[in-house]
């Protein structure tokens, strides 16, 4: 683990590197999402067929993450995330370009593909160089650039679309990411912790299965999965809710939904504190909670109702997000990016599949049955939280009996 604490200026400007880094991902990432509504009538496709230029990325940034890590621990941690962020922001003016779904779908691809080299390989890189008792904090406010990234995103090609088209809202944005990408090149300090290693594709499938075999890592992976699942779903699809009947708002005014991700960069910058308070587990429990509690709140028919669920949701859905990522980096204890790297295969992963399945539920049984399915995730999140908090970070049950197994085997 790394030495260096808040307070000082090296800390500094690794955090605000590493915002501007996560402004970067989640904004090219889910500008988009707004957009599914427009992608319908553009190209006269279903709600499903609509998801896919956000699900393609999302399902290969999940798939490319498994070898970023590894990738990173050859080349240098900075290095491959500084080659992320400007061919991601490359991309993104590409997709501003393209005539149909088709191609829309290619670039969203490649750019899924682009993003990889910067979730995994940033969490590595903060679990290396950041001091254990500043790590949580670090993280929350990385991840609050994510949440501003993908407030702004959301809401700017929202209303640039109405306003102009949305081929344009994306070049604004291609624009703007290549100049926080340079800025990120120039400001983050090189690894000083990192011990490079070469690439060998049997060391990155023997330290993936090594992280597998941890139950407690698997939990978290498993956790990962369902809150983001659920968190893409409701985002996805509550736009369709408030577009259409009985509401018939504007896009852009729908688009202002989106502010509540101020709540939930709020929520991941202040959790550190929190934690060190209540515990983890606890607290992992409430905010889990606290997302099933806000979904349930968006089955009402007032919109100022929907907008507090909405809000109550996302707070709970950062602050999980923040916990758990904080937890692989500290319970892992060799090959973190790789570590990492399994958290956010199945975090993006769950976006991928949870939000085209959800437009299946919308189109069949309407918002109701988008939130059963939401609350149905988050409920057996809640069934892995449990395991996880038995399992004892140096004794656990399962571990022991896999351990049983390894020694019967050999």
């Amino acid at each position: 683990m790394g030495s260096i604490t808040s307070g000082t200026k090296r800390y500094r400007q690794i955090n605000w590197a590493f915002f501007c880094a996560g402004f970067v991902t989640f904004i090219t990432l889910y500008d988009v999402q707004p957009l599914l509504p427009v992608f319908t009538r553009e190209f006269g496709v279903s709600a499903a067929f609509a998801s896919l230029p956000l699900s393609v990325t999302t399902c290969a940034l999940a798939v490319s993450m498994l070898f970023a890590g590894t990738i990173s621990e050859t080349l240098g941690r900075k290095a491959v995330m500084v080659a992320s962020l400007v061919t991601t922001s490359i991309l993104a003016l590409i997709t501003s370009q393209t005539a149909n779904l088709e191609q829309l779908v290619v670039v969203r691809f490649l750019q899924g593909i682009a993003l990889a080299g910067l979730p995994a390989v940033a969490m590595a890189y903060l679990s290396e160089e950041i001091a254990p008792s500043s790590l949580t904090s670090a993280i929350g406010l990385y991840i609050s650039g994510n949440a501003i990234g993908g407030m702004t995103g959301r809401i700017f090609t929202a209303v640039m679309s109405e306003q102009t088209s949305w081929r344009a809202a994306l070049e604004v944005i291609g624009v703007v990411c290549l100049v926080l990408s340079l800025y990120f090149a120039k400001t983050l300090p090189p690894s000083e912790n990192l011990k490079k290693r070469p690439f060998a594709v049997r060391y990155l499938f023997s330290s993936l299965l090594r992280q597998l075999k941890d139950p407690g890592l698997l939990c978290l992976y498993g956790i990962s999965f369902l809150i983001m699942g659920s968190f893409v779903t409701l985002y996805n699809y509550i736009t369709f809710r408030l577009l259409g009947a009985p509401y018939h708002l504007s896009a852009w005014l729908v688009s202002l939904i989106f502010l509540v991700y101020m709540l939930g960069s709020f929520s991941s910058s202040m959790i550190g504190g929190q934690v060190e308070r209540f515990g983890r587990g606890r607290m992992l429990f409430l905010t889990i909670g606290t997302m099933v509690f806000g979904a349930a709140v968006t089955t009402s028919r007032d919109v100022g109702s929907i907008v507090t669920g909405i809000a109550i949701f996302t707070c709970g859905f950062f602050g999980a997000h923040t916990i758990a990522s904080s937890w692989v980096g500290s319970r892992a204890k060799t090959a973190r990016a790789q570590a990492a790297s399994l958290y956010l295969f199945f975090y993006y992963l769950g976006s991928s599949v949870s939000g085209t399945v959800g437009g299946v539920f919308w189109v069949s049984h309407g918002w109701g049955g988008v939130v059963l399915l939401i609350i149905g995730l988050l409920l057996l999140a809640l069934a892995l939280w449990k395991l996880l908090t038995s399992c004892a970070a140096a004794e656990c049950p399962a571990r022991n009996a896999v351990a049983s197994l390894d020694a019967m085997r050999s």
